[in-house]
């Protein structure tokens, strides 16, 4: 059988004789000029236009709008100015509210469970609340007194501001002068106390009308507050039981100087010294200059200027108060047997650290703070950061207190403190703490309990100091 050799041929449909497979000639392509993308000629054109020839178009557009006024003007068509108390009411609806009125519980995360921050009796329970009638107390203080004036001569003069000071001391007619180792003396507890607690001279200053002395001393429990020098607006008390409100007073004090600023926005004090809830007291004769030296009277000396309550509730200007007066002493005092409940501090601890921030915000002079912390060192107040496993240091703009005899005689100190050093309360709450060692048995509420009991507004205006 034959074999057949066969040989593999490529096979191709182009003909190797054709010059054209030899040389392909490519169409060249044109290229596009790199600024032929992007905006579109006609917007260019326009922007161009535009800055060519825009100062003409504003003298066209000023021009008109004068035509138009005096246009108005000649056909009689004036608008009539505002009158001033619409003036007052579009500038009181026009304040930001920010958290006004909110009743939103805070709550918080504590073992793996969230739970409310206060908490308060059902409301139903809040109604039935009554004043407990036990008026023990453990203080080894039996009787407390408030160390006044026994000059007759003095009681003759009249109020005077520039003169109200005693000589080189921080101390006036209204506070009374105390020296150091009198001062010293005053923190050693016996059962006869006595104390200087303001009100020193009749003729020291903070003067109330008998009108309104008459009904502070009515009051068996209170929740007050102050402004004065025209600064915070007055907030509503809001979320208190019908309870509360038969028994619980409301009462701001105000200068003329805040009663002629609400005045200006439109808040009138009626005919029986009411705005909505708040019995309004008009104090007269401020014995400080500093507003904020004023403003401690009020806020630690309630037992002086409610002789009869036996609670008090302290909010700052700055807040709303936002729950029932008999559910809040019930739940920080009563519940656990307190006699005084504050808020822990929420970014600091120690005294210490508190004085450098004071000085770096500017509350203070860094010469007197170093004063007052020179003075702490000696008398050995020592640097730790927590008492009884609480923080050292507290945020005072609300304080809840029962009137006892350990309370008020703590009360007084501090505002000696307060008087005699720097007007920062934080710096010696800790050491008016420290030298009672236990004597009040305090509650200091952790700050999203403080966060729960009012709605921060922040301050509005900046308080007026006296010249004269």
């Amino acid at each position: 059988m034959a074999s057949i050799n066969s040989t593999s041929m490529p096979i191709s449909d182009d003909d190797p004789e054709d010059p054209s497979n030899h040389m392909r000639v490519r169409a060249r392509r044109k290229r596009k000029k790199p600024g032929s993308r992007g905006r579109p000629d006609f917007t260019r054109k326009i922007i161009s236009k535009f800055l060519k020839w825009w100062p003409a178009l504003l003298l066209v557009f000023a021009a008109a709008l004068l035509i138009y006024e005096a246009f108005k003007i000649g056909s009689g068509e004036i608008r009539n100015p505002p009158r001033p108390e619409n003036v007052a009411a579009r500038r009181s609806k026009a304040k930001p509210q920010g958290n006004l009125n909110k009743l939103d519980s805070i709550t918080r995360v504590a073992g793996g469970v969230r739970e409310r921050c206060l908490k308060l009796l059902p409301p139903e329970e809040l109604e039935l609340l009554e004043i407990p009638n036990d008026m023990y107390s453990r203080s080894p203080i039996k009787e407390l007194v408030y160390t006044m004036d026994t000059d007759e001569a003095s009681k003759d003069g009249k109020f005077n501001l520039s003169t109200v000071y005693v000589e080189g001391a921080r101390f006036n007619l209204f506070t009374g002068n105390q020296t150091l180792e009198q001062r010293e003396q005053k923190f050693k507890v016996t059962e006869r106390a006595e104390v200087h607690c303001g009100f020193y001279s009749e003729t020291g200053g903070f003067r109330i009308s008998d009108d309104d002395k008459s009904y502070m001393n009515t009051c068996k429990v209170v929740v007050s507050t102050c402004a004065f020098g025209g600064g915070d607006d007055l907030y509503q008390p809001i979320g208190m039981s019908e309870a509360s409100l038969r028994k619980v007073c409301y009462v701001a004090f105000w200068d003329e100087i805040t009663l002629a600023t609400q005045e200006a926005e439109g808040n009138k004090v009626d005919e029986s010294h009411f705005i909505g809830k708040w019995r309004i007291i008009i104090v007269r004769d401020l014995p400080f200059r500093d507003q904020r030296l004023n403003g401690k009277i009020p806020k630690m000396l309630p037992h002086r200027l409610f002789p009869n309550s036996r609670y008090s509730i302290w909010v700052d200007s700055k807040s709303q108060f936002r729950r029932d007066p008999l559910g809040v002493l019930e739940a920080l005092l009563w519940r656990s047997n307190r006699e005084l409940a504050i808020s822990e501090h929420g970014a600091r601890s120690s005294v210490y650290d508190e004085a450098k921030a004071v000085v770096k915000k500017n509350k203070a002079t860094p010469e007197e703070v170093e004063v007052q912390l020179a003075q702490y060192r000696q008398d050995g107040l020592p640097e730790d950061k927590r008492f009884n496993g609480k923080k050292a240091l507290a945020e005072a703009s609300i304080i809840v207190r029962k009137h006892t005899q350990a309370t008020n005689l703590f009360m007084c100190l501090w505002f000696n403190e307060v008087v005699c050093f720097t007007s920062r309360d934080q710096l010696s709450f800790p050491y008016v703490l420290w030298r009672l060692k236990g004597l009040v048995h305090i509650n200091m509420f952790p700050v999203c309990t403080r966060k729960d009991l009012v709605n921060s507004m922040g301050h509005i205006r900046k308080a007026n100091p006296l010249t004269s």
